[in-house]
């Protein structure tokens, strides 16, 4: 089975760097299974590619126990399609060759590790039972361009028809790492046979390459069902899992569900309440800011055309929606002068980061309502006691307007991530308790149009460190 990766972006022999791998040579490694070879058929300035060359010896899977089939003798124990089908076997392959790019590790060059790259993924055989939309469904939600093509069975006799078989070709831009992990957890969930025992081990595997993106993707059933061969309680312990990490401060990175999101378009709520937070943090005067839960990049994008912001930091728990962040705002084309003011970080809420001291305010638009009320005992630590910016800007629906929406329904939701949504005197004992307890003052703004009896579709809160 075949597996190349192609960069583009310049200087593209960094790629060697990346995968520990000298362009110079072919080099060989031993595998369990068989063994692994990597060669450069491509090695430049402008691009350079690299082929992972995995060779399976069924017999020696037989003698293991590692094959299908069994124990019975039977004749698929031998003639099968692990040699050159891309299976669990390449994944172990790319982990134990490719590691410490896997890992995220490079000695030489470390600051290319998180560098976007143009890159392209090649594998010349996947098994796809399920036809080759599986392929895009389980890719194209992750950014990447997808191109199949379906093998016949014979290429010699076309009238056998076609194969369950697929070339599959990936063009995205993102890190070196960020492509590894998804061909990692992805290619054992087309090919839904893996080689070796699946354990609670293989939940903790998941969950480490899934992170930052895996909680997002709309096929995450489906992949955790694959990925751990449908073992119920594993199953169960990874999806519950990946909900808790993708409520800890992802932040609105999709649309309101129900009334709301036609609300929002026709009112431009959104709209309102970004200029909101941002005339708000302007009348503080602060000069180096804090986007936390800046999912997409909505806010930055505001912040970046005021020059008042001398420096402007936003952090999402969500690789991906950085990602998308990142794009949105065109990182990659920004005068240098406007790069050096913009950092985009990746973190969590709940615990405690020294890369969030010393700033001058920070911003939570729609962010609270995704922790779980357990967990914002560490969040407001996190943020007042630590972080201790000057100023915090927070919104929060008001769980008041939801009757203007009927479609909601009694005690319904806006999102299906909120974990609750507090009415307007819930958020004024909620934020007045904490302006008390580290030393704030707090002050609340409507946002959005106001209605005399249930109040405004947003709430604000303003607070300033005493002193």
């Amino acid at each position: 089975m075949h597996l190349t990766l192609r960069t583009t972006t310049r200087p593209a022999t960094d790629l060697g760097y990346l995968l520990h791998k000298h362009p110079d040579r072919m080099q060989k490694f031993s595998l369990s299974f068989g063994t692994a070879r990597v060669y450069y058929p491509e090695a430049g300035e402008a691009a350079c590619a690299a082929t992972l060359f995995v060779s399976v010896d069924p017999v020696a899977l037989v003698r293991t126990r590692q094959g299908p089939g069994g124990e019975d003798g039977s004749l698929d124990q031998y003639v099968n399609d692990r040699p050159y089908a891309a299976s669990s076997f390449l994944s172990v392959a790319i982990a134990e060759v490719f590691g410490s790019a896997l890992g995220g590790r490079c000695r030489d060059r470390p600051e290319a590790v998180d560098k976007p790259l143009a890159l392209e993924a090649s594998i010349s055989v996947v098994a796809c039972r399920h036809g080759g939309e599986l392929l895009h469904r389980l890719f194209e939600p992750l950014g990447y361009e997808v191109g199949t093509e379906r093998l016949p069975l014979d290429p010699q006799f076309p009238q056998w028809g076609e194969s369950r078989y697929y070339s599959l070709k990936l063009k995205g831009t993102l890190p070196l790492q960020r492509l590894l992990s998804h061909l990692y957890v992805l290619i054992p969930v087309l090919d839904n046979n893996k080689h070796y025992w699946i354990g609670e081990s293989e939940v903790e595997k998941l969950l480490a390459k899934g992170e930052g993106w895996l909680a997002l993707h709309p096929e995450k059933d489906l992949i955790a069902q694959r990925y751990l061969r449908y073992q119920r309680s594993l199953v169960h312990s990874a999806l519950d899992r990946l909900i808790s990490d993708e409520a800890d401060g992802s932040g609105e990175s999709e649309e309101p569900a129900g009334d709301e999101a036609t609300a929002e378009k026709q009112a431009s709520l959104n709209e309102q309440r970004l200029d909101t937070v941002l005339a708000t943090l302007k009348e503080t005067g602060a000069a180096r800011v804090l986007d936390l839960g800046c999912g997409e990049g909505k806010l930055l994008r505001l912040l970046l055309a005021e020059k008042q912001f001398s420096e402007i930091v936003g952090m999402d728990v969500s690789h991906r929606a950085l990602e998308i962040a990142r794009r949105n705002l065109r990182y990659e084309r920004l005068p240098e002068r406007q790069k050096n003011r913009l950092k985009l970080l990746h973190g969590s809420l709940i615990y405690r980061d020294e890369r969030l001291s010393g700033f001058d305010a920070a911003a939570l638009v729609e962010v609270i309502e995704h922790l779980d009320p357990p967990r914002l005992r560490a969040f407001e630590r996190v943020v007042f006691e630590f972080a201790k910016p000057k100023s915090v800007v927070v919104t929060t629906p008001n769980a008041e307007y939801n009757v203007r929406w009927p479609t909601l329904g009694e005690n319904a939701l806006r999102h299906r991530d909120h974990r609750f949504e507090w009415s307007r005197a819930e958020f004024r004992a909620w934020a007045e308790e904490v302006a008390g307890r580290f030393g704030y003052t707090a002050r609340f703004l409507p946002v959005g149009p106001e209605d005399e009896e249930v109040g405004s579709p947003t709430q604000m809160g303003v607070f300033q460190r005493c002193g």
